[in-house]
């Protein structure tokens, strides 16, 4: 298959890149280090991006910006970060994407465990990411040409522990080679409208 992989430098990113592409070709796209720079908060970079590529037989997105931090300190601004970029810029790849992918492909978007099971200070990324699985569950049924859409929901990884760690007490980090099993499920699989949740 040919890929379009949107975020492919971060921790989760880099663990899915390497798992698919084992297998398949693999485009990729975000702000920087990517084939195709592209910003998924700004929809006319998200169509320059689709116009440069062509015809893909799959999406996949493990890029979103939210803010971290306790309720009192969120503003509008603030939260606009996750709208603009998780929540808007994953859904903007699909309703601009969909011209894009071949018939019976696929679209494969991140959410997270804190929609579920909630952290201090991750309002913002959970609203986003429960506002994903929605999007996902309600656009299955009405994608076009046979195309599948799901979304990833990953524990905190192990990687990433040093960092985010203090925040998930009690949480069982995966790996992020473990997570990056679920987007090979989404991308090769028959499922749809699914939410793929790592533990």
């Amino acid at each position: 298959m040919k890929i379009l992989m949107v975020g492919a430098s971060g921790t989760l990113g880099t663990a899915v890149r390497k798992e698919l592409g084992q297998h398949h070709e693999i485009i990729t796209a975000g702000r920087k280090g990517a084939d195709i720079t592209m910003d998924m908060s700004v929809p006319e970079s998200i169509a320059s991006m689709y116009k440069a590529v062509g015809s893909v037989d799959a999406v996949v997105c493990t890029a979103g910006q939210a803010y971290f931090g306790p309720l009192h300190e969120l503003t509008p601004e603030l939260n606009e970060i996750a709208i603009m970029g998780k929540l808007k810029g994953q859904i903007n790849l699909v309703l601009l994407g969909l011209d894009h992918v071949h018939d019976w492909g696929s679209f494969t978007l991140t959410t997270g465990i804190i929609m579920d099971s909630p952290i201090i200070g991750g309002i913002s990324s959970a609203m986003a990411g429960g506002a994903i699985k929605a999007f996902v569950q309600a656009a299955a049924i009405e994608m076009p040409r046979g195309i599948r859409i799901n979304n990833v929901s990953p524990n905190v990884l192990k990687e990433s522990m040093d960092t985010y760690g203090p925040y998930f007490p009690g949480f069982e980090p995966v790996s992020a080679g473990r997570a990056a099993l679920a987007y090979r499920k989404s991308v090769e699989g028959a499922q749809t409208g699914q939410t793929y949740t790592v533990y």
